[in-house]
């Protein structure tokens, strides 16, 4: 602690006290004929990474003003309805006018720009690989498709995967702490005409939290006219069941304040269908053969509420509060399921039948309020302070019943379970960066508090209602972070480093009354990463990075609770789940900013598996999360893209993997066994302008996946085929879009576990074949910027249920 004090004060320390002199840029904005553009867009943006530093607005006239610019060196564009001027380098030392900046205008430049509109391009930077939408075909995409469609993103079972492994999505740098399943629904109505580019990040730098491996980070457009817009939407989706979305999101701008306010209501319907077969053995081989066909209905309503105030003081001081609300006080579902259960010979033995009812009513309320100091030199010192509050009521009642192979009836079991669980997140931020000559330093410390409580009631229904102890639980969790970090990049002619260094010391305990079981976990870690860039020349590039990364146990999966299909077979918490640590490395070969190559190798460490188990003996299969003994991953991937036309566009993605895992085979004592797998993935879509003047797109998506580990289970082949048709109206202010999913049907696949004494399979198959309708009407003044954003907490993401 003493030494993180101390980082704190040397953090504050070097901080600038004084504010040097600021001046005044002028000029005026023409076309190549030297006729004023009026009301263009003005930026002055930094030399280094293009970041924006000031902008402004011409006025009728073509003449601009841009006043408090610090001492340095800059870029000034122009842009307007699209076309953009070339980069102006500027030495600012005073008061300084300009003549005209030019935007040309000729019908082929805009041409010429309607081309490169169409073109989706990948950038390769030091820590990261840039996937540039803005304008193209994809921009008319919902958020969540976008980031299906950026190179490296595998989709599975609605959670997005970067190198077969989950990822974290950002908005603008700052983290959605929602569940995967809220995650999809979020970004399934945050449009994405308001996308500038996703940020894929293998491996974060220091300046983010040690948890977690790669980062898809959402970068939205900004443009600078004060004013208002909106924007009012609706989906529907036909699939097994008909699905609908609502939404409307409002941002008024002045001077000095900017307020935006989002909501989003979700009714849904949906249906899932799985089929599972799990040969149970013993000595001789197999003796019970158990066929389950499982039918869900869930229904759910979910409102989505998010509030931005920002109010800028000067233009150093902004003062900004956030807050985000995920309120789903309906989600019922209706399980059922018939087995039949069969000896060795494959004669029945018996059938039996589970209905099973769930009521979920969940609340995910966060609040954050940052200070934000910009200093002369492009430096920044943010201060911020967060606060979340989860809370979780659940309950089930399960009934089976019991019949002979001639329906005779047999017995019943009757049981309910009743969850309660409120989680509170708190933590406290400070993050300096700025230049030391012509290094770029960052650093920051940071305080997280997280206390969770839980509690599992278990009644046995057969005669009337008895609790039983042995099967119920309270659960309390109580964890505490505290970081610092410190990380430096310089850029060269040909060469950029960034290196960086985090500590977090964490201190734990968790504790089950019913297993009277206390868990205390005290640790103090180290976290390097570097970066590496080598621009050989134009045309080739090569890069190396590496990092250090963490993964805690989330939430729930701590909690040693049970959630039933039926009373053999149900979803099980683990108190003694350990963090683990990992070491990641990639190389990069770059040619044209075309061609990427990629080879990456992961030391996955003891990491955080959910595996399935037969308990032969019993006759009960559970999936328990726990802690692999060592996992590996490598894979070479190469990405391309190519105009065949004007008008065509073309996306190619290919993966290479291998994937391992050893663990122990709880069921197999004293075994351990090492599930592997080497496949491939490919991903080829195509991005067609149907229409002249570019209103009405179109996309046609291929993807294979020859197979791929899931813990203890092996996925087989998967292939999804997809269709989608926009078209923009109205002066673009109107978007309609029609996409279809799975049109061979293919998507869904069957997993298996086979090994030493285990064989069971599962087919899941959700409402992955589907039909959607999607409009958006926008009104208000389009070229205002957008301070949408999401709270950016680590210790939230571990709330997914």
């Amino acid at each position: 602690m003493r030494l993180l004090f101390a980082f704190l004060l040397l953090t504050f320390s070097i901080t600038q006290g004084a504010f040097g002199q600021t001046y005044e840029l002028k000029g005026e904005v023409k076309d190549q004929f030297q006729e004023p553009v009026a009301f263009a867009s003005v930026f002055l943006l930094t030399v280094t990474d293009s970041v924006l530093v000031k902008g402004s607005s011409a006025d009728e006239n073509g003449n601009f003003s841009i006043s408090n610019i610090p001492e340095g060196l800059y870029f000034l564009k122009a842009s307007y309805v699209g076309q953009m001027s070339n980069n102006l380098a500027l030495e600012i030392l005073r008061d300084t006018k300009i003549g005209a900046v030019i935007i040309e205008q000729q019908a082929q430049a805009l041409n010429e720009v309607t081309v490169i509109s169409n073109r989706p391009v990948v950038e390769k930077k030091v820590d990261r690989i840039v996937f540039n939408v803005e304008n193209t075909v994809i921009s008319q995409n919902n958020s969540w498709d976008i980031l299906r469609q950026t190179p490296g993103v595998i989709v599975m079972n609605d959670e997005l995967k970067v190198r077969n492994q989950a990822t974290t999505v950002y908005i603008n740098n700052r983290k959605v702490q929602l569940s995967s399943e809220e995650v999809r629904n979020l970004l399934e109505n945050y449009q994405g005409e308001n996308i500038k580019s996703v940020e894929v990040i293998y491996n974060p730098p220091a300046s983010y939290d040690a948890e977690g491996g790669s980062i898809l980070n959402i970068v939205t457009s900004k443009n600078l006219s004060v004013g208002y817009k909106g924007n009012i939407s609706a989906g529907y989706t036909q699939g097994v069941f008909p699905k609908y979305n609502f939404g409307t999101s409002h941002f008024y701008k002045t001077d000095k304040l900017n307020l935006n306010a989002s909501y989003t209501f979700i009714p849904k319907k949906e249906f899932v269908n799985t089929l599972n077969n799990t040969n149970y053995l013993n000595e001789t081989g197999i003796f019970s053969i158990w066929d389950t066909d499982f039918d869900q209905i869930i229904r759910s309503n979910t409102h989505s509420v998010g509030l931005v105030i920002d109010y800028e003081f000067d233009d150093k001081n902004t003062l900004s509060l956030t807050t985000n609300a995920q309120l789903q006080p309906k989600k019922e579902s209706d399980f059922f399921q018939n087995t039949t259960i069969k000896n060795g010979l494959n004669v029945l033995d018996s059938t039996f039948t589970t209905g099973s009812f769930l009521n979920e009513k969940k609340n995910n309320i966060s609040g954050d309020l940052t200070f934000k100091h910009k200093f002369k030199n492009q430096g920044n010192l943010n201060v911020n302070a967060h606060y979340t509050y989860f809370d979780l009521m659940r309950t089930q009642n399960v009934n089976s019943n019991y019949f002979l192979p001639d329906g005779s009836f047999i017995r019943d079991f009757n049981f309910a379970t009743n969850v309660d669980q409120q989680i509170e997140i708190k933590t406290a931020q400070v993050d300096y960066n700025d230049y030391v000559g012509t290094v770029f330093l960052e650093t920051g410390v940071k305080g997280s508090f997280i206390n969770s409580e839980s509690k599992l009631d278990y009644f046995l229904r057969n005669n009337g209602s008895e609790f039983i102890p042995n099967l119920s639980d309270d659960y309390n969790y109580d964890e505490r972070v505290y970081a610092a970090y410190f990380s430096f990049s310089k850029d060269w002619k040909k060469w950029t480093l960034k290196s960086g260094l985090r500590a977090e010391q964490t201190e734990s305990t968790g504790i089950s009354q019913n297993v009277t079981n206390i868990n205390n976990l005290k640790y103090l870690e180290l976290f390097p990463s570097l970066y590496i860039l080598h621009n050989i020349n134009e045309n080739n590039s090569l890069s190396f990075d590496y990092s250090r990364k963490l993964q805690r146990p989330r939430y729930e999966d701590l909690n040693p609770f049970r959630t039933y299909i039926n009373e053999r077979t149900f979803v099980e918490g683990n108190p003694n789940l350990l963090p683990s640590f990992s070491h990641n490395f990639n190389f990069n070969y770059t040619l044209n900013q075309e061609y990427f190559f990629d080879f990456y190798y992961r030391d996955n460490g003891q990491y955080i598996s959910t595996l399935t188990f037969q308990d032969n003996e019993n006759l009960v299969l559970r999936d328990i999360t726990q802690n692999v003994l060592e996992s590996t991953s490598f894979g070479l991937d190469f990405t391309y893209g190519k105009s065949i036309s004007n008008n065509w566009y073309l996306y190619s993605y290919i993966s290479l993997f291998h994937e391992d895992e050893t663990f122990i085979a709880l069921q197999s004592t004293p075994y351990s066994f090492k599930n592997e797998y080497n496949g491939a993935y490919i991903d080829l879509t195509n991005y067609l302008t149907i229409s002249k003047d570019g209103t009405f797109k179109g996309e046609l998506g291929f993807t294979y996946l020859s197979g791929f580990l899931q813990g203890s289970y092996l996925q087989e082949e998967s292939i999804n085929l997809t269709l989608g048709l926009r078209k923009s109206f109205l002066k673009n202010r109107a978007v309609f879009s029609i996409s279809a999913n799975d049109l061979l049907g293919k998507y869904n696949a069957y997993i298996s576990s086979r090994y030493l004494n285990q064989n069971n399979s599962y087919l899941t198959v959700p409402e992955t074949q589907y039909v959607k309708f999607g409009f958006t009407y926008n009104f208000g003044n389009f070229r205002l910027e957008d301070n949408d954003r999401s709270i950016e907490k680590t210790e939230r993401e571990r709330l997914e249920n």
